[in-house]
């Protein structure tokens, strides 16, 4: 069961978190519309997450689930440096939708918002269903390269596992392109941020 392990750790009577089998509506629990984007592209999210400690989540949709890495100090553009993105549980791709505040005494509470957005594919191909296979190869391998066309986050990264720690423990990294640069993209606020704290 692919959501065996993010579904234990929630309680649906309390959170406002998708549930597997939710419908997205196009609509964050903010109240603001989420763009709807083309379904010929993978999607991907990034969560800026003030939990007990701020951090950023990673979510690549990848065969119908949204794999997930909490990225403790946020993604960079600057391809020096190596940021430690840790692998957590599978989510809905519902999830991709989703903002607003998880209530104290559940799973990972505090408030969620979503940083960046867009598609992404393969490094080689922008084919939906090539860029599957080669991500999903990738991903068993240790080592995926791909293509982010987001807001903030441009260009060629990399999650590369490291081979002398736990499995979860992979390094994000930006490749030298046009769109890398020597500067902190992690004090961006997210849309809305500053209106809501």
């Amino acid at each position: 069961m692919p959501f065996e392990d993010y579904q234990k750790k929630r309680n649906f009577d309390s959170t406002s978190e998708p549930k597997a089998e939710s419908v997205s509506t196009g609509e964050s629990n903010l109240g603001e519309a989420i763009p709807i984007k083309s379904k010929d592209m993978l999607e991907f999210v990034v969560h800026k997450h003030f939990a007990s400690h701020l951090h950023f989540d990673l979510r690549l949709e990848l065969d119908g689930v949204l794999k997930s890495w909490a990225v403790p100090k946020g993604p960079s553009i600057n391809p020096k440096d190596k940021k430690l993105a840790v692998m957590v549980e599978d989510h809905p791709l519902e999830y991709k939708d989703f903002e607003g505040i998880i209530p104290e005494g559940n799973y990972g509470a505090g408030k969620v918002y979503i940083w960046d957005y867009g598609t992404y594919h393969a490094l080689d191909t922008d084919d939906m269903q090539q860029s599957s296979r080669i991500l999903r190869e990738g991903l068993e391998k240790g080592h995926m390269t791909f293509i982010l066309s987001g807001e903030k986050l441009r260009g060629e990264f990399a999650l590369i596992r490291l081979k002398k720690a736990s499995p979860k423990d992979w390094l994000l990294i930006k490749k030298n392109d046009e769109f890398a640069a020597e500067i902190d993209i992690s004090v961006l606020e997210a849309p809305g941020e500053a209106a809501v704290l």
